[in-house]
């Protein structure tokens, strides 16, 4: 028998529901475009130097219990609605996980936790759960991984990023630059600055690139390029990157850009090396230097869940409530606190 030429290594090939029929099942309620359309505009004029106030993208490192996600998201929105003169509140909603080797793949891939990884569903799910979040008044934000999601759930998105791991990625540069929302990009896992910058600059210009249509077929997309990119600092292997020394490095590397706050700083990840109570250290640093006039700070990151900590995840294992599967998270007080502090960091800067 000879050896087949294509094919050798694949087990099965999946149909998968169109990108329209999903849509015309979960279709966008007004409320939710509502959310959505004031949510971009918001960080959009933040981005631009038109608003003042703090965007903070706040939640779960990544969902894995809709229910859950859904007590999370009502306490963030009561808690929120308060401090809207000084922030700007977007929630985390993650449900593609890029891994270092395996493990689980977000709840896009896996949305039964089992391994079966079920991705019509678990599309289906995200969908779902975004629509409801939406309607809830509460914009969200997600990291775009595979290049075919966005044509499924990017309308329900306010604000999305490029991971350290793909910022470097031709094939994401050329994604971010045909989405309609702001993209952050963030630094090397090496912590380097040059890769995102590079990615801010290829995200600004044209490009056309092979993706799928909302029919699901095949096809070049071309793009104009988008105006509304920024960098993310996420620390890395040579250790945090939130202090004065290194975003005022950052801010200088991009300020050809012409973008006025250029700079999120995700207080998880290397900033916090993956220790969720230094999440908060990483927090008042970046507080302190908006303080003393570092306006061109854009905003924090933090990785927060209903409960402190993070639990082991294999197929089937029962899982306690609000907990991470994932990286460690702050839990609900302490993120409730951190939201006050950043508010008034904002309201005592104006003077």
């Amino acid at each position: 028998m000879q050896e087949p030429i294509e094919d050798r290594n694949l087990t099965a090939i999946l149909p998968l529901t169109p990108p329209r029929q999903l849509k015309a099942r979960l279709p966008i309620t007004a409320s939710a475009a509502e959310t959505v359309r004031d949510g971009r505009a918001a960080i959009r004029n933040a981005l631009h130097g038109r608003d003042d106030r703090l965007l903070v993208i706040v939640g779960p490192c990544s969902i894995h219990d809709p229910e859950a996600a859904v007590e999370y998201a009502e306490r963030l929105r009561a808690a929120s609605r308060p401090l809207e003169n000084a922030l700007l509140v977007v929630l985390r909603t993650y449900f593609e996980k890029p891994r270092t080797t395996v493990g689980w793949k977000g709840l896009i891939n896996d949305p039964h936790l089992d391994g079966s990884c079920d991705v019509a569903a678990g599309l289906e799910l995200a969908r779902k759960l975004l629509l409801q979040l939406n309607e809830l008044g509460l914009p969200c934000a997600s990291e775009m991984l595979d290049p075919f999601t966005p044509q499924f759930v990017a309308d329900l998105l306010c604000w999305t990023s490029i991971g350290a791991r793909t910022t470097e990625s031709q094939t994401h540069r050329e994604l971010a630059s045909g989405l309609s929302m702001p993209v952050g990009f963030k630094n090397g896992t090496d912590g380097g600055l040059d890769v995102a910058r590079n990615a801010m600059i290829a995200a600004s210009h044209p490009h056309s690139f092979l993706g799928i249509d909302v029919d699901g077929q095949a096809a070049v997309v071309v793009s104009k390029g988008n105006p509304d990119r920024h960098l993310v600092l996420r620390g890395g292997t040579a250790g945090p990157n939130h202090d004065a020394e290194h975003v005022s490095e950052a801010i200088e590397r991009i300020a050809d850009q012409g973008i006025a706050r250029p700079v999120l700083v995700d207080c998880s990840h290397g900033n916090s090396g993956k220790d969720p109570k230094l999440q908060a250290v990483a927090c008042r640093d970046v507080l302190q230097q908006f303080r003393s006039g570092r306006k061109e700070i854009l905003g924090v990151m933090l990785e927060s869940n209903l409960e402190h900590g993070q639990q082991g995840w294999k197929p089937g294992a029962e899982l306690a409530r609000g907990v991470s599967i994932t990286d460690a998270c702050i839990g609900w007080d302490e993120t409730e606190d951190l939201l006050n502090e950043i508010a008034d960091t904002v309201k005592l800067s104006r003077g």
